[in-house]
């Protein structure tokens, strides 16, 4: 798949508003300190296809960009850390609970976590959701750039122990992430792949 080619579709604030549910699409989510944008951007290797903002829970929109026909990437609002009302907040999670649990072509979640913390209670919840509903789900463990070797490993031990809880592990994965170093991005990429190839089996037969 060929990410430089990935091009501004639409913003939606509702579901109502998203394209046709057919093809398949794959979700970045995470906190809105995780570096979703910047994840995005180091993916198709352009500046900003996907907004950066110095300021958390700027992205209120569920933004599509497409890669190839009824294929797209999608940026879902940040969670969690967002400086906004309790009642937008609200609104937010709502979508994107009902994004999660009705769109019909989600094939994946890439959930970004910053390695540098101990998981949060909205990642687990969004783990377990992708557990409760057969979401495939690959985990970043972002700003990897800012640890040291034990620092790193710590991290991935972490992750792993309470991935090894929920005694599931066929649809989930991690690896660790830095967009300002590009540690993992092919990984990333060959991840993506094999997600978006299986759609293409799927569809031939």
């Amino acid at each position: 798949m060929n990410y430089k080619k990935a091009k501004y579709l639409m913003g939606a604030a509702e579901l109502i508003q998203l394209p046709e549910d057919y093809g398949v699409e794959v979700a970045f989510a995470g906190r809105s300190n995780a570096g979703k944008s910047s994840a995005l951007n180091a993916l198709t290797e352009q500046k900003a296809l996907a907004r950066v903002s110095k300021t958390p829970g700027r992205t209120q929109l569920i933004n599509l960009f497409t890669l190839e026909e009824h294929k797209r990437l999608v940026d879902l609002p940040g969670y969690g850390y967002a400086k906004v009302s309790n009642k937008l907040k609200d609104n937010w999670q709502r979508t994107l609970e009902d994004y999660l649990t009705t769109r019909q072509c989600l094939y994946g979640i890439i959930l970004l976590v910053d390695a540098r913390h101990p998981i949060k209670n909205f990642d687990c919840m969004m783990i377990e959701a992708a557990v409760e509903y057969g979401l495939n789900m690959h985990i970043l463990l972002t700003k990897a750039d800012k640890l040291n070797n034990k620092e790193k490993a710590q991290s991935e031990k972490l992750l792993r122990d309470y991935l090894d809880q929920l005694k599931t592990s066929e649809r989930l994965s991690f690896q660790l992430f830095s967009s300002l170093k590009g540690t993992g991005l092919n990984k990333l990429r060959d991840k993506l792949d094999s997600w978006y190839s299986a759609f293409d089996d799927d569809f031939a037969q």
